[in-house]
């Protein structure tokens, strides 16, 4: 006769087999297709003589480096705690992130930067008139990062992943970028030369405001920030309407990595017995970790009534 020990046993392991072949599946799309996107952005870049296509190719094989730190972050986290990590790795996902953030600040630095140099040097008569090829790739990129980025965003979502929504953002970013090589492609093509180095400037911008977003979010992770007064409230409401809680002393929650911790102070009768009292506190720890999915470990401390 099974167990229900051995039931859960049999449910986590087959949730975390589903979870890792999750992991793969993202991943493998991420690397081969950004590899094959950007070896034709490159190509339509280069026999297309197009600045814009050729910083967005840059921009596209960056991704590749992002989605292997996204799978190798997020695989990690996955990890059981052990000796030297009690409390688990999920904040090898922030480290991840963290690295994904830096990746997006280099690449539009650089592509913004070489932009800019082309703009200030000015001969715009000088500059090659970029190809139909160019202006084909832009659409086609668009529509596969655009693409990849619902598609990350999905699997994100069912993994409770940072580092891959980070990295569903950063194919998002790659489809505006590509929104602003087709834009300075076509008028470049139009008559106007100067716009397809002023695409690279736009894509730079687009790339860095992306940066700046998943920096922020990694940081606030990593440093037990609150999840906030909406989230508060909501579990504070929860607590309260438990059974002989009579109120609430004290309640605070902290980010970890893609989870969370509370610390909970709330006031039972006196006069019961310690039996029952740890009945309750067991009762109400159980109750919040199976209701809020998200919250990993509840630490609860016992006050009597006055």
């Amino acid at each position: 006769m099974t167990t229900n020990k051995e039931k859960l046993t049999v449910q986590t392991t087959s949730t975390k087999a589903s979870e890792n072949t999750m992991i793969r599946r993202i991943s493998l799309v991420g690397i081969i297709g950004n590899i094959l996107l950007s070896a034709f952005k490159l190509f339509a870049g280069i026999a297309g003589n197009s600045g814009a296509m050729v910083s967005d190719a840059v921009h596209s094989l960056s991704d590749v480096f992002a989605t292997f730190i996204a799978f190798l972050g997020v695989r990690l986290s996955k990890r059981e705690a052990d000796q030297k990590h009690p409390y688990g790795h999920e904040r090898l996902e922030c480290v991840a992130s963290l690295l994904l953030g830096l990746i997006l600040a280099v690449t539009g630095f650089g592509i913004g930067k070489a932009g800019i140099g082309k703009i200030i040097a000015g001969n715009y008569e000088a500059l090659a008139v970029p190809g139909v090829i160019a202006l084909a790739a832009a659409i086609v990129s668009i529509l596969s990062k655009e693409g990849m980025y619902w598609y990350t965003r999905h699997y994100a979502k069912i993994l409770n992943s940072p580092a891959f929504m980070a990295d569903a953002w950063h194919h998002r970013s790659d489809a505006f970028s590509s929104i602003g090589s087709l834009i300075g492609i076509a008028g470049a093509m139009l008559g106007f030369p100067v716009l397809d180095s002023a695409a690279s400037v736009v894509i730079c911008l687009f790339i860095l405001k992306v940066s700046y977003d998943i920096l922020k979010d990694a940081i606030s992770k990593m440093l037990d920030t609150s999840c906030g007064e909406s989230y508060d409230k909501a579990l504070a409401d929860y607590i309260s309407a438990q059974e002989n809680v009579i109120c609430i002393d004290s309640l605070h929650s902290r980010m970890f990595g893609n989870r969370t911790y509370i610390d909970l102070e709330i006031q039972v009768d006196g006069n019961l017995s310690l039996r029952d009292a740890h009945a309750i506190a067991e009762h109400i720890h159980d109750n919040v970790e199976e209701h809020f999915s998200d919250v990993k470990h509840i630490t609860i401390h016992l006050n009597p009534a006055v």
